[in-house]
Parts: structure tokens; sequence; C-alpha cells
């Protein structure tokens, strides 16, 4: 495998969408769609890929009723610009879930906030510097 395609439920993908831009510093443009939408790196590469509860016949996608948002997910992403990732995150969220803290396996900073559907994310920096 080269690439995983993490696809997650949410209530409302445009605003979704400019979260997660928001979170990752990437210029401000609209989702293809009003049920889908693909968050891409400046290389093309999909970083997270928001679909809109209940749009298709995907089992798992089909009712946020059914379980809760996250339960058992993790969204867990790595930046170039830590410093940077969590001045916009204190900005998109009244509080962050955890605190910035140098994970003893990694040896990388890291913090988590939950997004607007109450998915957990972690934000880590992507080398021990």
């Amino acid at each position: 495998m080269k690439r995983t395609w993490t696809i997650i439920a949410v209530a409302d993908v445009a605003r979704s969408f400019r979260w997660y831009q928001s979170l990752f510093g990437q210029p401000a443009t609209a989702p293809a769609h009003d049920y889908f939408g693909q968050l891409v790196d400046a290389d093309g590469t999909v970083l997270l890929c928001l679909h809109r509860w209940g749009a298709h016949e995907h089992p798992s996608l089909a009712d946020p009723e059914r379980a809760e948002p996250g339960n058992g997910l993790l969204l867990f992403f790595r930046v170039d610009d830590f410093s940077e990732a969590l001045l916009r995150a204190r900005a998109l969220v009244p509080r962050l879930e955890e605190e910035p803290s140098r994970n003893p396996a990694t040896g990388t900073l890291e913090f988590a906030l939950r997004d607007p559907d109450g998915y957990y994310v972690m934000v880590s920096a992507l080398t021990a510097d």
C-alpha cells in the first residue's frame, strides 16, 4: 500500500472543510461537492476526505445516531509547521483536549483537539527537533 484515504462522516462538509484547511494552514477553497470533499496537500497528496452523513449507501457513514463520531478512531496528523499549527488550533477551539507535550515514544511534540463533529484530532511535529 502506498497511501490511505481516510474518510470521515461529517454534518456539514463545507464547514469541516474550512476548519481543517485552517488547522493545516491551507488556502481557503471549496469542496468539490456539498456531500464530499478532499483536503489535498500542495503536492496532490490526499490528507483527509470528508463525507456528509447519509449521502450514499456506505453503511458506516449512514447515520451519526448509530455511534458516537470518532469512537474507535484517532485522526493523527504529522505537520512540518508545529508551532504555527498550534497557533491555528488555538484559534479554532476554546480549549485543547491535550496541551502540547513531548511523546516519550516518538520524541515529538504533539497536542490534541476536537473537530466540529467531535472527532479527536492529534497533531504531531514531523521531527523531534
